[in-house]
């Protein structure tokens, strides 16, 4: 429960105010809340179909990621990067989260349900380096099966 209510801390210190964000996840049948990104962090959002093979790679390459949030259909995961990199990130088929946009947040002990964690946040502050998330976004499409009608 510490690491849980470390990562609840951690999420809520971006909101404008944090006791009405956890308020919000106490009480939203959803468990989820909206949150700013661009303070502690911003997320790239990348297919579903990229997503899962990059988070594999990922994991092979270092022990924690940070945190990766997806969606209900599964088709879109969001990887919390620094904040400043959806600014800079320049990569076709991938979106951004950064200063100025907010992101619907699942309460961090949600790992089923509509939007929820696969990698929760561990409350210290974990982010993805955007150059290893790159690489490994390189990897994984190299080994995605190609369109045969190009």
């Amino acid at each position: 429960m510490t690491g849980a209510k470390t990562a609840i801390e951690w999420l809520a210190a971006v909101a404008p105010d944090p006791d009405a964000c956890r308020w919000e996840w106490e009480r939203n049948p959803l468990g989820v809340t909206l949150l700013p990104a661009g303070r502690a962090w911003d997320v790239l959002i990348l297919p579903g179909q990229l997503g899962y093979p990059t988070l594999d790679v990922l994991t092979r390459i270092i022990d924690q990621p940070g945190p990766v949030l997806v969606d209900f259909g599964d088709d879109r995961m969001g990887f919390f990067v620094p904040p400043g990199t959806a600014s800079r990130w320049l990569g076709t088929g991938v979106r951004s989260a950064g200063r100025g946009t907010w992101i619907v947040v699942p309460y961090p002990g949600r790992t089923s349900g509509g939007v929820r964690w696969l990698v929760p946040p561990d409350g210290t502050g974990t982010l993805t380096d955007p150059a290893l998330l790159e690489l490994a976004m390189h990897e994984a499409a190299a080994g995605l099966p190609r369109d045969q009608d190009r």
